[in-house]
């Protein structure tokens, strides 16, 4: 187990899991990894471009400051995370968790932007077919 940071606003411990491999074990073990984050900067994105190589997976981040319909001027991108590919699918793996979860506890997370104006009663929603009346 790591040792209790001494700053904890500049010191975090991440838990990570660990696949003992060499041993050819398949159960898991959750192993305590510290982690400095105070250099760490905090950048909001509405957009992200996913692009690689065969080794490398480049995923860029950006404000699409015209968020509906298709932009009129290019979004500037602020951060591009570059990495492998076996990090990449780590890290979908926490995502999924991740999501699964914050559906599990607050519902389902609707992406198509339409149905969620729909859903949330912004918009008029749509006639419901009436039903016949029954014959005597």
């Amino acid at each position: 187990m790591a040792k209790t940071p001494d700053n904890p606003e500049q010191k975090k411990e991440a838990e990570v899991q660990a696949t003992p491999q060499a041993q050819g074990q398949p159960q898991q073990q959750r192993v305590q990894v510290e982690i400095d984050d105070s250099k760490a900067t905090a950048n909001y994105a509405n957009f992200c471009r996913v692009t690689g190589t065969p080794e490398e997976l480049i995923i860029d981040f950006g404000l699409n400051p015209q968020p509906f319909g298709v932009p009129t001027q290019p979004i500037p991108i602020n951060q591009r995370i570059i990495t492998n590919f076996y990090t990449a699918k780590r890290m979908l793996h926490a995502l999924t968790l991740t999501v699964q979860r914050h559906e599990a506890t607050f519902g389902v997370l609707e992406t198509d932007v339409q149905k969620r104006v729909r859903s949330s009663g912004m918009a008029t929603p749509p006639p419901q077919p009436s039903q016949p009346a029954p014959k005597a």
